[in-house]
């Protein structure tokens, strides 16, 4: 069940969120599973909560864009072996050298790992890096104007990456809906979970090779004629592969249920998205989270705490890593990390 006391605590450390956190605030009741606790830190480290809010606030204070940075990183960390971490492990074998994750931002990777230094400053190496980038997606939703929602801690993080096939299962820009609603399942998520976690595109970008396949000469009447028009001039002049978009055309910088709205007017920048509007398995949850905001925010808080749970290592499982880009012992194609948690130099 939700806290309310961490709710009055967020409240009075981030006065400028008090209006958004007021009226957005949701009571999850998601069985836990995997060993999980709402209480996992209250003893070992009880301040992380209020280290991982400072520093997540202040980092979306001045780049706004982190906040869709971290839901990225969240959502494929998660997806493809679950909330483990791996996705951080830099080296020649990790994650972060397939196609869809490229384009992960720096800046929300190393936003991590300095809350993770911040955290074993004050409390030693007793939080996880699994944990600190779920309570940084969730405190970078709600300072973008999303809802409030307690997490379930104590994952601990793996020791290898996912598989290149594993990594593969990450639904893509360009997916068709049955295809989606089949990923998802796969990964025990329903199509509730899939358009609501769709909506995270709320906020972000996209690069113009991620969604060219609707422009010309490919034939596309799902999209807006104006709005198409619009991105063809943007993409005919991108070489190096860096223009991007915003996803949500209306509130490109604030978590709301816009994205929903964009999709009615033909607007959804990606296939996938755009065909949840389209799609008769999914249009009427999309049409519902446009038409009740409220809607749309409970049900994304449900299916984050869900997402977060899935195939988590905990108890004696995986290791609390010193730097959260490098396993604490080397391994072949990984960094490793030396005694004060920076990588090794040979």
């Amino acid at each position: 069940m939700a806290k309310p006391s961490r709710v009055a605590v967020f409240l009075c450390a981030v006065s400028s969120l008090c209006a958004v956190l007021s009226s957005a605030t949701v009571t999850v009741n998601e069985p836990i599973v995997n060993g999980l606790s709402w209480s996992f830190y209250d003893a070992s480290c009880p301040s992380v909560e209020g280290i991982v809010r400072w520093h997540v606030t202040e980092a979306l204070r001045r780049d706004i864009g982190i906040a869709a940075g971290l839901i990225r990183i969240f959502f494929h960390d998660c997806f493809p072996q679950g909330c483990d971490a791996s996705l951080l492990l830099s080296g020649s074998s990790s994650e972060q050298q397939e196609v869809p994750n490229k384009t992960l931002r720096p800046e929300a990777l190393k936003l991590i790992d300095d809350i993770r230094a911040a955290v074993h400053r004050d409390c030693g190496p007793k939080v996880s890096c699994a944990d600190i980038t779920t309570l940084a997606t969730r405190d970078a939703v709600v300072a973008s104007g999303g809802p409030y929602f307690d997490v379930p801690l104590g994952r601990r993080d793996g020791f290898a990456p996912a598989s290149k096939d594993q990594v593969g299962t990450l639904p893509g820009p360009s997916f068709e809906v049955p295809m989606l609603i089949q990923a998802f399942k796969d990964r025990n998520l329903n199509v509730r979970d899939l358009v609501a976690l769709s909506g995270a595109h709320t906020v972000g970008l996209g690069h113009c090779e991620s969604f060219r396949g609707r422009l010309p000469p490919n034939a596309d009447d799902t999209i807006d004629p104006p709005f198409r028009q619009k991105l063809t001039a943007k993409c005919s002049n991108d070489p190096a592969g860096t223009v991007t978009q915003v996803l949500d055309v209306r509130t490109p910088n604030a978590f709301d249920n816009k994205y929903y709205f964009d999709l009615i007017a033909k607007q959804g920048l990606f296939k996938s998205d755009q065909g949840l509007i389209n799609h008769p398995d999914t249009n009427r949850t999309a049409t519902r989270f446009a038409l009740n905001q409220g809607a749309f925010f409970d049900q994304f808080a449900k299916s984050m705490v869900k997402m977060s749970q899935m195939d988590v290592l905990t108890h004696s499982a995986g290791e609390i890593r010193l730097n959260c880009a490098v396993r604490n012992t080397r391994v072949s194609g990984l960094e490793a990390a030396g005694d004060e948690g920076l990588a090794a130099d040979a």
